[in-house]
């Protein structure tokens, strides 16, 4: 394949070579001198009016922009198969030696830590070489990039997750009662990386679908979108064709953000729009013996759980159902952690909120074909 520096250099070399060529056929030096003026003219000409023919053009450039089929063949199976093994994790217990750490609480000298790893046996997992990311990787992927993560109590928990990824655990100690102000938004910049994330509280998906109206008018789009829904109108609301009716109606607006709209008209001019990477966070798995009020045990079933998800699956919202956006899917998660990674049946320890983060920064690097 060629460039255009290489398509000038074979030009050059044709012009150079094959009169040199033809001299061995031992032709008149007058026809020689006539060939390659011939041959020089007609590749000068070509050159210049290659512009304005499209086709050839496109030929040329696009020969030059892509790999060749091979490699993009493979590409695209290593992409979709690390994409589908993103998700192959389990989680398992360390014994620490709680004495090391000071901590008197336990008169055996040992605490319990959960934490997790992509599993070994998984090929899928071994070929794409996932891995957690340090604070200075994490860093370097995020560096200068706008995070907006909008949702219910679920959501909070993965921003304090990713927060204490990028700030450390000692600072995000102190960030952590402004974090969880009950029901409110939180905004931060961490200014070493220049990385600002915003927290929305939402409460239904039809908020989502309003926040997404209000950043497609203003024209303004964050670098990383993560979005969810569903507690809250499944407990107070309790009706999951209503929520299908919401989350299809969220789809309509995400829809604009993604790339098949690329420009917006601005002044009468055609203005490019970066679109963002978009996913969607799960519900947990509901453990309904564990729930804290007698309505949430009533309401808040697996039954009704299944028909949400169901109807989650019918929009096709989620990439997993032929959708646009990521799943996080914090019900496989909470499901391989079980009810030893929770206290009231829903909302889970930071162990499962910290693998999903992990997930997302992995796909990012997936999609971008990137490696740290």
């Amino acid at each position: 394949m060629f460039g255009a520096v290489q398509f000038g250099v074979l030009a050059a070399c044709i012009v150079l070579f094959v009169p040199m060529g033809l001299a061995g056929w031992h032709l008149s030096r007058n026809k020689m001198l006539f060939f390659s003026g011939a041959l020089f003219i007609t590749l000068a000409v070509g050159v210049h009016l290659t512009p304005y023919f499209p086709s050839f053009s496109t030929l040329i450039s696009s020969s030059s922009s892509f790999p060749s089929s091979s490699t993009v063949v493979s590409s695209s199976v290593n992409h979709d198969s690390c994409i589908s093994s993103l998700h192959d994790i389990e989680f398992y217990t360390n014994i620490q030696d709680s004495r090391v750490n000071n901590d008197s609480s336990s008169s055996t000298g040992e605490k319990m830590k959960n934490s997790w790893k992509w599993v070994d046996s998984d090929k899928g997992v071994m070929d794409c070489e996932f891995q957690k990311l340090s604070k200075s990787d994490a860093s370097d992927l995020l560096n200068g990039s706008w995070v907006v993560v909008a949702g219910d109590s679920q959501a909070r928990l993965m921003v304090v997750s990713l927060l204490e990824l990028v700030l450390g655990l000692e600072e995000i100690e102190r960030v952590r009662g402004d974090l969880f102000e009950r029901h409110s938004d939180y905004h931060t910049t961490v200014d070493v990386i220049g990385m600002k994330l915003d927290f929305i509280w939402v409460r239904y998906v039809s908020n989502l679908t309003d926040l997404m109206v209000e950043f497609r008018e203003k024209r303004v789009f964050p670098d990383v979108f993560v979005i969810g829904a569903g507690l809250w109108d499944m407990l107070h609301v309790n009706n999951a064709a209503d929520y299908g009716v919401s989350v299809r109606m969220l789809k309509d607006s995400v829809m604009p953000l993604l790339p098949v709209t690329p420009e917006f008209e601005v002044d009468d001019r055609r203005v490019a729009v970066r679109s963002p990477h978009m996913f969607w966070l799960g519900m947990p798995m509901l453990i309904s013996s564990m729930l804290n009020t007698e309505e949430k045990r009533e309401k808040m079933t697996d039954a009704m759980w299944y028909a949400y998800d169901k109807q989650l699956y019918k929009s096709k919202l989620v990439r997993n159902f032929g959708g646009p956006l990521f799943l996080l899917d914090i019900h496989s998660l909470s499901s391989r952690c079980g009810r030893a990674c929770t206290v009231d049946g829903m909302h889970y320890d930071g162990v499962v909120y910290e693998a999903a983060v992990h997930i997302m920064l992995n796909a990012l690097l997936v999609e971008s074909q990137q490696r740290l």
